[in-house]
């Protein structure tokens, strides 16, 4: 757009800060209100997936990213009662080849602060922390900028405020599924987890996923089992009643991964809660991006990359359409079927990793009959979302990555 205004953006989680990197890269100029005083992100660990470490990668991020990541050799699919291993998906240096960017472990927080450091760097970015935006975001947002932003992006999470000044928003909704995240120092992990891999142990109506964090020297576990939202829809507190039903949830798995749940520390429970399809803007002025518009279950992991896509995709509508309403009209036919589509595999995630009785029989089944590398081409269209767009960013990264490990060149024509 000719003669772009600044941006105003809501919340300086993930979406946020890399919404704002991102319309600076345009030449927007950008000002982003948060409020906490101090930016301390809730949860553990994160996976990003290529979909979304590539355009980190187009933002400069790289160094900033591996001096704290892990990049797992493969995800492994492990039965969580017998310890059996039903199917992997290479990963590592393979991820880099096939679908161009790299597959990383981190924790949140890293990932936030790579970000916020970048934003501060950033002239075109001012951030405003401790300083809330309720009701009527956009009178709020012009007393405290003290002029008008063109566009209003609401990154304010799940529970946005921004969300209530869209006409015809989805609506918060509990998933039916509680989330435990929690940290295993490495000192008390067993045979059944490794540095080298993600691995996600299965069973009925529950699951278990852990990965290395470098920066703890130890793993995330994320354990997801379905339940109801009790007192409280959005709860933080680890209490033994709690720890209770965790275990009970667990009943019957490998004693090894039933030990594991009673070593983990820092943990925190959370129902899971989703936003219903709806409008993600209002035609004009304010438009939603990340959880605020379409929060979805993890089962895809992809929650954090959705929100990154977000950013990007809206930085470029807006710099390439002639006004407002057009920008705001191609965002939403350039992400409406991708995020359908990645809602649709989440949810058969959820079916396939709490399956039971003879489903479960037949699931196993047929994860035995696919090899890796038909299980790494289910995903194509995941993470090697966007990947025509980066050539030459996907160039430097391949020499790279064939001059620091193997160079899996059978892999390159899949790409």
């Amino acid at each position: 757009m000719q003669n772009a205004g600044p941006v105003a953006i809501v919340g300086a989680g993930i979406a946020g800060l890399t919404a704002a990197l991102c319309l600076a890269g345009q030449g927007f100029e950008t000002e982003i209100f948060e409020q906490a005083d101090a930016l301390k992100e809730v949860g553990a660990g994160l996976q990003l997936s290529p979909n979304a470490s590539r355009i980190l990668i187009e933002l400069g991020l790289l160094p900033a990213l591996e001096s704290v990541w892990s990049e797992p050799d493969s995800i492994a699919l492990v039965d969580g009662h017998s310890l059996r291993s039903l199917a992997s998906v290479p990963i590592g240096a393979r991820a880099r080849n096939r679908w161009a960017a790299p597959y990383g472990v981190l924790h949140r927080a890293s990932l936030q602060k790579i970000l916020f450091d970048a934003v501060i760097a950033e002239p075109r970015c001012r951030v405003h922390l401790g300083c809330r935006i309720e009701s009527e975001p956009e009178a709020a947002i012009n007393r405290s900028m003290m002029r008008r932003p063109q566009v209003i992006v609401g990154a304010d999470g799940i529970w946005s405020q921004t969300r209530v000044s869209i006409p015809g928003a989805g609506a918060v909704r509990f998933s039916g599924n509680i989330a435990w995240r929690m940290m295993l120092p490495g000192a008390e992990a067993t045979a059944c987890l490794s540095v080298d891999r993600v691995t996600a142990f299965l069973g009925p109506n529950a699951h278990l996923v852990a990965y290395p964090i470098k920066e703890i020297g130890g793993f995330n576990l994320v354990a997801i089992v379905g339940g109801e939202a009790a007192d409280s829809v959005w709860i933080g507190k680890d209490s033994e009643d709690r720890r209770r039903e965790l275990a009970a949830a667990f009943d019957g798995w490998h004693p090894k991964l039933r030990e594991l749940l009673t070593r983990a520390t820092a943990a925190t429970y959370w129902p899971l809660c989703t936003v219903d399809d709806g409008a993600w803007h209002d035609g004009a002025r304010t438009i939603l991006i990340g959880d605020a518009a379409h929060a979805m279950t993890p089962f895809a992991a992809q929650g954090a990359a959705m929100a990154i896509e977000d950013a990007r995709e809206l930085a470029q509508c807006l710099a390439e359409a002639q006004d407002i309403p057009s920008a705001f009209a191609g965002y939403d036919r350039a992400r409406r079927s991708r995020i359908d589509r990645v809602r649709k595999r989440a949810a058969f995630n959820r079916f396939a990793y709490h399956a039971r009785g003879p489903v479960r029989l037949g699931r196993d089944l047929v994860l035995a009959l696919k090899g890796p590398e038909a299980l790494a081409a289910d995903l194509d269209w995941l993470y090697g979302y966007g990947a025509a767009a980066s050539s030459q960013i996907v160039a430097d990264l391949r020499m790279k990555t064939c001059r620091n490990s193997k160079c899996y060149s059978d892999l390159s024509a899949s790409d």
